[in-house]
């Protein structure tokens, strides 16, 4: 299954630059420490479940590196960045060893399953 999105063929030349490069910032960091730590946890102020995430890698014993972008009252047109980028919806953005796998429900289905530890067990994504 393929994630939808425009073809660059359906956006014109003229506004290419302005999509490639919005809030490229973020998005820039976001990658870097995906490729510097086994597990990011993108996150928000005021948002319950990216701490609901932190506490779960925690008790898990899983180290984890945290990135937290404002709040629902701020900084949401950057954090769209992200969700562009990504295609995920909501906060947290959960990745381990460069795979997005979803937000905190999804973490936590993967730690019940069992499939967590597989998961970290597991080399890095290509």
């Amino acid at each position: 299954m393929s994630r939808r999105t425009l073809p660059e063929a359906q956006i014109h030349p003229a506004i290419r630059a302005t999509l490639a490069d919005h809030h490229k910032d973020i998005v820039d960091e976001v990658i870097a420490a995906i490729a510097a730590h086994d597990v990011v946890v993108v996150g928000m102020k005021q948002n319950p479940f990216p701490k609901k995430a932190r506490k779960a890698l925690t008790a898990k014993g899983t180290p984890f590196h945290y990135l937290e972008y404002g709040s629902y009252l701020n900084t949401w047109r950057r954090r769209n960045a992200l969700k562009m980028w990504t295609g995920w919806p909501t906060f947290p953005m959960i990745f381990v060893k460069g795979v997005l796998i979803g937000g905190f429900n999804d973490l936590e289905k993967l730690i019940a399953s069992g499939e967590w530890d597989q998961l970290l067990a597991a080399p890095r994504a290509a």
